[in-house]
């Protein structure tokens, strides 16, 4: 299906796989603040034990062994290495990580690290979060910690995942981690955000890391309709989620307009810091946006519309695999020389399919999600995009933000209860997908 080389692979983020949220030094994220305000969750619930990830990474890692799995993603607790964001480092925190990659690298598993995953540790979100410069140049120190002590064995590094989706779920509309609500005015988290992944890009290259990238949650945009109101609601979304974030990095140049709203806080030199060579750009994807205006008294100008006429994920998703090849391709023609090589980092699925009688997890679902997305992967890849990897989000059953444990992603079922670990019949699908493609290594 794929040329010899590419890699097949999963992730885990921070906190909502790792738990022992105070063990080890580790200091409150935003996300161990937000969690505690009633609503924030579907459920309820915290990341507090989460997936029990950070007490098992032997039987993990032995469970990705058993998988065949070639390159694994994970996500950094910034307040376990950092617990006040900067200044002193919790050396524990650091050697968690440290034996999870060696633990990686024995079982034959590359390493793909992301520095930080939306759990901003919540001393820095005190003095200001990413609305503060500083924020930024807190996390070019984290880079170069981390980078000074795994740049060496691991191969790949993701400065920040999604900053669209915290930039607008979180300081946007309020339904992530810090919960501000501060419509379009957003935009100043973004450009931090977007500053510190150039700092930490810096750094880390400054340290020895081979292979930098991004990672950002992407999607077509379709209008609600065909009525003015809705296709400018789009155009405005869509500038506000994919080309904010694609344009700066890739260009180094806001689209027209933003360098105007942002005043003050574009300083010379930014964009030039912004814009580091990427030797690949991680694109998240899930599915297509359907966008119409919004309502006068909402926070934002434009609203999120169902997409019809598709199945849908048990969170409401549609499952629409033709539009991760009609983003690719579009994608391609967009940048064209600007792109590096694409790497898939994360596509998923919601199924919360439990054990049945036998304890079989039959979910039949994700087998015909992982194929089908596969498949327009595969379709975009013949047409001549240059695609080196897809990352399977997630390995386990995890804390899944807003939606607590409401939602199941993994192919690994998780018991709320006992955490015992069971592999799902998509497991063994993705288990022989892996091992079906040629490796050169």
């Amino acid at each position: 299906m794929f040329p010899a080389g590419f890699r097949l692979g999963t992730g885990l983020s921070a906190y909502p796989s790792e738990g022992s949220a105070a063990a080890d030094g580790r200091g409150p994220s935003i996300w161990d603040t937000f969690v505690r305000v009633p609503g924030a969750t579907a459920d309820g619930s915290t990341g507090d034990v989460a997936a029990d990830a950070y007490r098992r990474i032997e039987g993990d890692v032995e469970l990705l062994r058993t998988l065949g799995v070639r390159a694994h993603r994970f996500s950094l607790s910034w307040s376990r290495v950092l617990p006040q964001g900067r200044g002193e480092v919790n050396v524990a925190g650091l050697d968690h990580y440290d034996r999870l990659v060696d633990l990686l690298l024995d079982a034959g598993i590359e390493p793909m690290v992301t520095l930080h995953h939306f759990d901003l540790p919540q001393a820095l979100s005190d003095d200001g979060g990413w609305l503060n410069r500083a924020t930024a140049d807190a996390f070019g120190e984290y880079a170069g910690v981390v980078a000074d002590r795994l740049a060496d064995r691991v191969a790949h590094w993701v400065p920040i995942n999604d900053p669209n989706v915290a930039t607008v779920l979180g300081y946007g509309l309020g339904a992530h981690a810090p919960g501000l609500s501060l419509g379009l005015d957003c935009i100043f988290a973004a450009h931090h955000m977007l500053l510190a992944h150039g700092l930490g890009a810096t750094a880390l290259r400054r340290a020895g890391a081979r292979s930098v990238g991004c990672a950002t949650n992407h999607a077509p945009i379709w209008p609600a309709s065909d009525e003015p109101e809705d296709t400018g609601a789009s155009k405005l979304f869509d500038m506000l989620w994919n080309a904010c974030f694609t344009e700066p990095m890739l260009l180094g140049r806001y689209p027209v307009g933003i360098d105007q709203v942002l005043g003050d806080v574009l300083r010379d030199g930014d964009l030039s810091t912004i814009r580091q060579p990427l030797d690949f750009y991680g694109v998240n994807f899930y599915n297509p946006i359907r966008i119409g205006i919004a309502p006068e008294d909402r926070e934002m100008p434009f609203q999120a519309r169902e997409v019809v006429g598709y199945p849908q994920t048990d969170v409401g998703w549609p499952i629409v695999p033709d539009s991760l090849r009609e983003w690719l391709i579009t994608f391609r023609a967009r940048y064209r020389a600007a792109l590096p090589p694409l790497v898939v980092t994360e596509s998923g699925m919601a199924d919360n399919t439990g054990p049945d009688e036998h304890g079989v997890v039959d979910d039949q679902r994700r087998i015909d999600y992982l194929a089908s997305y596969l498949q327009a992967l595969s379709q975009a890849v013949n047409r001549g995009v240059d695609v080196k990897a897809y990352y399977h989000q997630s390995f386990l059953d995890q804390f899944n933000w807003a939606d607590g444990f409401s939602q199941r992603y993994g192919l690994v079922h998780v018991d709320r209860e006992t955490l015992e670990r069971t592999p799902k019949r998509s497991f063994e699908w993705y288990s022989g997908a892996i091992a079906s493609q040629p490796d050169d290594r």
